[in-house]
């Protein structure tokens, strides 16, 4: 076998990782690159290129340096400025773009997340700093456009406890009452949707299912009763009966949304400790967005600066 380039290190062909840090730092090696990626993704392919939207035409663009360090290229024939940062998640911030994409790069690299104060000492910058760029981040992986689920599809609803901090709450009564509730649904071999809802009902739950799910689909469940309406719904409805300690029959089983379930938990418990009511919806879009990209064939960091550099 030959030895490795030192100079030059390569990803090996065993590794699970379709993006090393190696590759991202020699595709991005400083903000004035990611800049450009920003500028030939959104503007112009060929780094020259673009519509103007004062000329109504496509015009030749340069860059020029400005004491500002102003993010723009300025049309040659009218003077206008067009800032590829404008209407995305990084508009308006004095952070590097370079630190953003690193920031990204993380995200996506680990299963369970990472914490704002890990971010805060990877990246140098204060923890309202760190904070607010996962926040943002976040806010883009919860629009999946691609439809509702179908086919074959586990359905489960999970709790989380409230924080550590109202331990002192004596009454039972009120400290399940302030469970938050989080409802799954999950193809097999696919997609999962997730989200917080208010209650563990049938009004709640069958709305989510018609919403994400569509009629027809085969669905799976435990033996909740707010799940009984299924079958009137338009479902093909099967159950598997947990109280009786029966996991799996033939096909029916919901180990799938289980599995979840417990990468969720750990993930949220063992790396944020606590998550708020307000922010829960947004981590859960994390972790779906993550698990919806597990086998796309595809860098998932590559996927995600795609779709900040296109969402509003």
């Amino acid at each position: 076998m030959a030895p490795a380039n030192r100079k030059q290190p390569a990803r090996a062909a065993s590794s699970d990782s379709l993006y090393s840090l190696m590759e991202f730092l020699r595709e991005f090696p400083d903000d004035d690159a990611c800049l450009v990626y920003l500028w030939r993704t959104r503007y112009s392919p060929d780094g020259e290129h673009a519509e103007c939207p004062r000329c109504t035409a496509v015009r030749p663009f340069k860059r020029y340096a400005t004491a500002q360090q102003r993010q723009s290229w300025t049309c040659t024939g009218c003077g206008h400025h067009i800032q590829p940062t404008a209407g995305t998640i990084f508009a308006k911030s004095s952070t590097s773009l370079h630190l953003w994409f690193y920031a990204m790069y993380l995200m996506t690299s680990t299963r369970c997340g990472i914490s704002a104060k890990q971010l805060e000492r990877e990246l140098g910058v204060t923890y309202k700093t760190a904070w607010r760029i996962m926040k943002q981040i976040r806010s883009v992986l919860g629009d999946d456009s691609r439809g509702p689920l179908s086919g074959e599809v586990e359905m489960d609803e999970t709790y989380f406890a409230p924080s550590k901090r109202v331990h002192d709450v004596r009454d039972r009564k009120r400290r399940t009452h302030m469970e938050r509730v989080v409802w799954g649904a999950v193809e097999r071999q696919g997609r999962i949707v997730v989200r917080h809802v208010k209650a563990a009902d049938s009004l709640a739950l069958m709305h989510e299912a018609q919403t994400h799910i569509l009629p027809e689909s085969t669905v799976f469940t435990d033996e909740h009763l707010a799940y009984k309406q299924l079958g009137r719904r338009g479902y093909v409805h099967h159950r598997i009966k947990h109280s009786a300690k029966v996991y799996v029959e033939g096909e029916v089983h919901t180990q799938t949304i289980e599995g979840f379930w417990s990468l969720l938990k750990r993930g949220l418990g063992g790396v944020y400790h606590a998550v708020g009511a307000k922010y829960l919806q947004s981590y859960l879009d994390e972790y779906a967005w993550r698990y919806n990209h597990r086998e796309d064939g595809r860098a998932m960091f590559l996927t995600l600066i795609e779709r900040a550099a296109f969402a509003a």
